[in-house]
C-alpha cells in the first residue's frame, strides 16, 4: 500500500485564522507550524500552535486547552484543512523558538542557535549569546568572541539552548500537581 502524500496546508493562511483566537484570550502566537510526518510521540500530520502570554512568556495547561478549543471551534467552522490531522497546542518551552524580531531582543545575553537561508561568510549555523537587534538586524556573538550580525529576513531557523542561566531566569508559573506526578511515576517504576 503507498502512502498518499499530503498537501502543505498555507500556514499564512492559517497564523491569519489562529492569531485573532489567541489575541482573544491575550495570548501572543509564537509559531504556527505543520508536521506532516506528525509532531513529538505521533506519526500524524500535526498542526503545532505555540502562543505565550505576553506578561509571562509562558501558558498554563488551563491556557492550552482554551486555545486548542477556539481553534477547534473555529476549524470546524470553516474547515481550512482537508487532511486529518492532530492539533497541538503548547507554551514555546524554556529552549523555545525564537520566531519574532521580539524575541531575539527580549532574550539578549541568552544563548542561542541560528540558522540561516544564505550563508554568512560561508556559515550557515550560528552558535552564541544574543546581542539584541538593531532595526532587522540580530546580533550574536559566538564561542570564540567574533561577533555575526544576521538579518531577521536570512533566519531559516533560531532557538534558545537550554542553560543553567536560561533555567534559572524562566521561573515555572505553576508546579501545581508536580509532585503528583512525580509520585505516580515512582509507584509505576517500583512496581516495574
Amino acid at each position: 500500500m503507498t502512502k498518499q502524500r499530503l498537501i502543505m496546508p498555507d500556514l499564512e493562511k492559517l497564523t491569519a485564522i489562529i492569531e485573532p483566537e489567541a489575541k482573544a484570550l491575550g495570548f501572543d502566537l509564537v509559531r504556527v507550524a505543520w508536521f506532516a510526518g506528525g509532531g513529538e510521540g505521533s506519526n500524524e500530520p500535526t498542526l503545532q500552535v505555540m502562543a505565550e502570554r505576553p506578561d509571562t512568556g509562558q501558558l498554563v495547561i488551563d491556557d492550552c486547552a482554551a486555545l486548542s478549543h477556539r481553534i477547534s471551534d473555529k476549524f470546524d467552522e470553516i474547515d481550512p484543512i482537508e487532511e486529518a490531522y492532530r492539533l497541538e497546542v503548547s507554551s514555546p518551552g524554556i529552549d523555545r523558538p525564537l520566531t519574532r524580531l521580539k524575541d531575539f531582543a527580549a532574550w539578549a545575553g541568552h544563548e542561542a542557535k541560528i540558522e540561516v537561508g544564505e550563508a554568512i561568510a560561508n556559515q550557515k549555523k550560528f552558535r552564541g549569546t544574543l546581542g539584541g537587534v538593531s532595526g532587522d538586524i540580530i546580533a550574536i556573538t559566538d564561542r570564540t568572541g567574533a561577533a555575526h550580525s544576521i538579518a531577521f529576513s536570512n533566519i531559516v531557523s533560531a532557538k534558545l539552548v537550554l542553560t543553567d542561566r536560561l533555567i534559572a531566569s524562566t521561573a515555572p508559573l505553576d508546579s501545581g500537581g508536580a509532585d503528583e506526578i512525580d509520585e505516580t511515576t515512582s509507584q509505576e517504576e517500583q512496581e516495574d
